[in-house]
């Protein structure tokens, strides 16, 4: 497969949407309910438009950016994504092999299917994403595997304090825990390429895909009920859990789901090491705005140098700048690089890493900008509709 071929991330999501299953692609695509957060997060890169600068020296340009005193080749990162071995056998280790070749960030979702451990030997910049339940024994049990695996920066989700209604997986016959229907066997038939490469190859070399890293140890596999249940506790965790978190971690600590400036401030005074605007791709509370919509006024609320990341709708270098000229610290893309992973593991989460941030280099120099610092909201206007 010539990849050099794929010029976008929207040419791998059609290549993906042919390959995978319905289901799966539902899934991975999908948003809650209406759908109405979904397009939000596209829409509001509408809203804001350039100003480029003219007759800028940019002939080298730096599109490198420092958190915490590490320094990355780009402001970009890979999110944490969710039963991505249904996409690609043992995706989350294509990912982090990805991630490592781009010098970015990954973070392993605690809703993942290769063992952190595993996944830690290959590399040891992983974040990690919590997905905790309100219940300190365990927590306490949570962290000490973490600690034990080498992981530095802890991130803990906050907006899944319940399901959320995913009506959208529901017509397709996709649940958690996952059970096959015939709508499901013949789906996997009209997808060979997918039944031979992931779902068969997977259960001769793993068997059922597991909760790998959701809990203190291996968790059960994805077509079981967790014995203390998938979400149990999490309508429990408060404010309280996390300043308990802040004493008990010595890493990094950053909540990612902030989606009110309040809670940007309190995230910083408990010892937040930083935070992600985040609504979860829209795939929890329907009806929410943008995070890039959000951005600014959570910004205003932190302290000048708090890092403020985010996610949800990226999928070009221009929405990427857009973000950081608003003050963004990193940017983080999930389905973007489940996509690639789809089409072709590692290497094709690798081509669109490297789309991005040819887009996003190019667009810099375009802006008038040789280095990230430049790019700020003084290149930026909100679009307005001309009367006809």
């Amino acid at each position: 497969m010539k990849l050099e071929r794929f010029l976008s991330v929207s040419d791998f999501e059609r290549a993906a949407a042919k390959r995978l299953p319905r289901c799966v692609y539902g899934y991975v695509r999908g948003g809650t309910e209406d759908e109405q957060s979904l397009r939000a997060n596209y829409q509001a890169f509408d809203s804001v438009g350039f100003m480029p600068r003219g007759l800028n020296v940019v002939d080298k340009r730096d599109t490198s950016t420092e958190l915490w005193g590490r320094r990355y080749r780009m402001p970009l990162g890979i999110a944490p994504t969710g039963l991505a071995a249904l996409v690609r056998h043992e995706c989350d280790l294509e990912l982090v092999r990805a991630a490592k070749e781009a010098d970015v960030p990954f973070i392993i979702s605690g809703s993942s299917s290769v063992p952190l451990e595993r996944l830690q030997e290959e590399s040891r910049e992983n974040w990690y994403q919590a997905y905790f339940p309100g219940d300190r024994v365990r927590m306490s049990r949570i962290l000490e595997r973490l600690e034990a695996a080498g992981i530095g920066v802890l991130v803990v989700t906050i907006d899944t304090c319940v399901a959320a209604n995913r009506e959208n997986n529901a017509r397709l016959d996709f649940t958690i825990p996952f059970r096959m229907t015939p709508r499901l066997l013949l789906d996997g038939v009209l997808h060979p390429r997918w039944s031979a490469g992931v779902f068969l190859k997977t259960l001769r070399a793993n068997g059922v895909p597991r909760f790998a890293n959701l809990y203190e140890e291996i968790g059960p596999p994805i077509t079981q009920e967790p014995a203390h249940g998938f979400r149990t506790g999490r309508d429990r965790l408060c404010w309280d859990d996390i300043a308990w978190l802040r004493e008990q971690w010595k890493g990094r600590l950053v909540l990612k789901g902030v989606m009110h400036p309040e809670d940007g401030q309190k995230a910083e005074q408990m010892g937040a090491d930083g935070i992600i605007v985040s609504n979860h791709g829209g795939r929890q509370l329907d009806g929410t705005i943008a995070p890039l919509a959000i951005l600014p006024s959570i910004i205003n609320a932190v302290s000048t140098g708090f890092p403020v990341m985010i996610d949800g709708g990226f999928r070009r270098g221009t929405d990427v700048l857009k973000a950081i000229a608003l003050g963004a610290s990193l940017v983080f893309v999930g389905r973007a690089t489940l996509y690639g992973a789809a089409v072709a593991g590692a290497s094709g989460a690798g081509r669109v890493l490297s789309i991005l941030a040819t887009e996003v280099d190019r667009n810099m120099a375009l802006l008038g900008c040789a280095e990230l610092s430049d790019v700020t909201s003084e290149l930026l206007a909100r679009k307005t509709v001309a009367p006809l």
